[in-house]
């Protein structure tokens, strides 16, 4: 079975690439498989910028074909934030629950139609020998009053999306995965696949 490195110690991100990557008979692997602590400090403003700036690094550092991912979710009514500063937006350590309560806190007076936004991912793919590319994909939808569901991570719960009449919280990974921004960036790499794990 071949194995691609997903440079992440995200567990729901390790999920979304595994389910994604399932009907190709691909073991994924992420950060958390690797003997030796890797975390590259993301200095890019773009999520562009940060997905190669990891993927290169890591494939630089352990001479692997690498995917990274940097994402995030955009909402037009805070002028795109938080952006690439999604994973961070309440400050401090990551956490979600704190990230979603400011989000719902600085929309509390934003009226529904206005309260649209978008999943935003790049994936970058980076190997020895190989010219790094670059995969991006979207999802619009709203941002929900109040979390509903259990699944996912992230604002999943409270990302509301219209065509689906449901959150991604409340999705399973397979229904995410068909509609999500990762899954939309990674049907573009699907073409690239044979080439790149050669």
């Amino acid at each position: 079975m071949k194995e691609i490195l997903i440079a992440t110690n995200n567990k729901g991100k390790a999920v979304d690439f595994e389910t994604l990557f399932k009907p190709y008979d691909i073991r994924v692997l992420t950060l958390n498989d690797i003997d030796e602590p890797i975390d590259v400090e993301e200095t890019g403003t773009t999520f562009e910028e940060n997905a190669i700036l990891k993927a290169e690094a890591v494939s630089k550092m352990l001479g692997k074909v690498v995917i990274a991912d940097d994402s995030g979710l955009e909402i037009d009514a805070l002028n795109g934030a938080p952006s690439v500063y999604s994973a961070r937006y309440a400050g401090g350590e990551k956490s979600d629950e704190a990230n979603i309560d400011k989000v719902l806190k600085e929309l509390d007076q934003t009226a529904d139609e206005q309260r649209t936004a978008r999943f935003r991912c790049v994936l970058a793919i980076a190997g020895p020998g190989l010219a790094t590319e670059t995969f991006s994909g979207s999802c619009e939808g709203l941002i929900a009053r109040e979390r509903k569901g259990e699944n996912g991570f992230g604002y999943d719960p409270i990302f509301y999306v219209p065509e689906q009449n449901r959150t991604m919280a409340q999705m399973t990974a397979e229904e995410k995965g068909a509609i999500s921004h990762r899954g939309n960036a990674l049907a573009k790499l699907e073409s690239r696949l044979p080439t790149l794990l050669k």
